[in-house]
Parts: structure tokens; C-alpha cells; sequence
């Protein structure tokens, strides 16, 4: 059982870790029927974040984006862990809770090819 809380943590750190990159996001609340909203936010390997005011902690969401390696969007489910005050007003924090495994490699791999083009190690 121990193991399993250290591989834990250690995945939430290397997320926590994971440097976020500018992306063309799509968000609605989970079950929702209505059209998406578009934001320009930010992206990391364990989910993403975007400005704007009308979430709240807890609140459940969809999100989509493209990432160019892919040749469908990507669809997650995410919960908002914080809504924080920003130099542009409120900013939604999400942590992706349904998130394929392709997708999360996708994402990774997509990271790294953003930082090794910008060359960071």
C-alpha cells in the first residue's frame, strides 16, 4: 500500500512539475448540451487553465483541444481545483480526471517537443 501512495504522489509532483504551454482551449460543463466556450489558457501534463469568472471549485468539465500530433482533438474530463485571482481577473485551475492514456502520451510528447524547439532540456 505504500508503494502505491509513492507512485502517487510522485505522479501528481512530476504533473505539478509539468511546464504549462499556451493553448486554444474548448470548455463546458460536464452533461452539458450547450456549445462550448472557447478560452485561450494553458496546458500541462495533468490538466489546464484558462480566465475567466463563472466556474467554482468542484464544478466538473469538458475540454478539447488540438494538439498537431494528433490528427482528432483530444477530449477530457476535468475537475476545477481552484479558481485563483490573476493580473487578468479570475483564472480556472483544472486537473484532467478522464483522460485516455494516448492522450495523456500525446500531451507529453507534445510538451517536450514545444520545449526542445524553445531549447529547454
Amino acid at each position: 500500500m505504500a508503494e502505491r501512495n509513492d507512485s502517487m504522489s510522485d505522479k501528481a509532483e512530476d504533473r505539478r512539475d509539468s511546464p504549462r504551454i499556451p493553448m486554444r482551449l474548448k470548455v463546458r460543463r460536464e452533461g452539458s448540451s450547450g456549445d462550448f466556450e472557447q478560452h485561450d489558457g494553458d496546458l500541462s501534463l495533468g490538466g489546464c487553465a484558462w480566465p475567466g469568472a463563472g466556474w467554482e471549485q468542484g464544478a466538473r468539465v469538458e475540454v478539447r483541444f488540438r494538439l498537431p500530433i494528433l490528427p482528432d482533438e483530444v477530449e477530457a474530463t476535468g475537475e476545477v481545483l481552484q479558481v485563483a485571482p490573476g493580473a487578468n481577473g479570475p483564472s480556472a485551475r483544472v486537473r484532467f480526471v478522464d483522460l485516455p492514456v494516448e492522450s495523456e502520451l500525446a500531451i507529453a510528447r507534445h510538451l517536450d517537443d514545444v520545449q526542445r524547439r524553445a531549447g529547454r532540456p
